[in-house]
């Protein structure tokens, strides 16, 4: 009688770099069909917050550089990876290619639909659109977050009058227009998604005259903006993506786990 031996082949693992709707999508996805365990690799405690219930997913929260990534990809020994960052985050999005190249783990990037062309000023970086605010009468609301604070605030000499800041309710980014010295008052501490309705009130209530927003899809809440600004008569600056990327929509980026990865 010859003993009958078992290989238990472990469950192949992911990493998905997000904090993003279209990470936390991909996360779920992954995670309820349980052919996988799943790893989110999240800048903030909110992004990761975002995933940390869902089953077969481990949330990490945290900046990480180069040689992070690297190590994490080389002690878990990852199936692929999934760079689902924000459009806008040209370098980590570099970074993961980078780290995942030297690992020899391949790379699903999702993309956002396509930037719009529209009735609208474009600014080719955050630098551009600060001057062309600093340029303007009337108030203005930034709607791009608190990273990108200082360069608004060194552009404009009166941004105590007239800059609105739109950020995440979060210590972080409160604490991050408080040391710049932009007043409470105008400071909306909230997290979307917005709908028309909503910004066209906070348009109203802060009789802004000038929108910034970033190219960030339906995902960001782009045309809800862009819609509430239209129909309030104000100007919108619109921050152009930094690159043009090639990659997957979500939809595509779930066929080919399926179909390539056999997750």
């Amino acid at each position: 009688m010859t003993d009958r031996i078992e290989n238990h082949v472990a469950r192949p693992s992911v990493l998905v770099f997000g904090g993003t709707s279209e990470g936390h999508d991909i996360a779920e996805w992954l995670g309820v069909r349980g052919t996988c365990d799943v790893v989110v690799s999240s800048l903030t405690e909110y992004g990761g917050s975002l995933v940390q219930d869902l089953p077969n997913v481990e949330s990490l929260t945290g900046q990480m550089v180069p040689d992070d990534m690297e190590n994490l990809m080389r002690e878990r020994g990852f199936a692929c990876v999934v760079d689902a960052t924000h459009p806008y985050a040209a370098d980590v999005t570099a970074s993961i290619a980078s780290a995942a190249a030297a690992c020899d783990v391949p790379v699903v990037r999702v993309l956002r639909e396509g930037e719009p062309a529209g009735p609208w000023q474009g600014a080719d970086n955050v630098e551009e659109a600060a001057r062309l605010v600093a340029e303007s009468t009337g108030n203005v609301l930034l709607t791009t977050g608190s990273k990108d604070l200082p360069a608004y605030v060194s552009a404009m000499e009166d941004y105590a009058q007239r800059l609105y800041v739109r950020i995440l309710p979060v210590a972080a980014s409160i604490a991050a227009a408080d040391e710049l010295g932009i007043p409470p008052k105008h400071v909306i501490a909230m997290k979307g998604p917005f709908s028309k309705e909503l910004n066209k009130a906070l348009i109203q209530e802060f009789d802004i005259q000038t929108l910034v927003t970033k190219a960030s899809g339906a995902a960001g809440g782009f045309w809800e903006k862009v819609e509430a600004a239209q129909e309030c008569g104000i100007d919108v600056v619109v921050i152009h993506r930094p690159t043009d990327e090639e990659g997957f929509d979500i939809n595509q980026a779930k066929a080919v786990l399926e179909t390539e990865y056999g997750l």
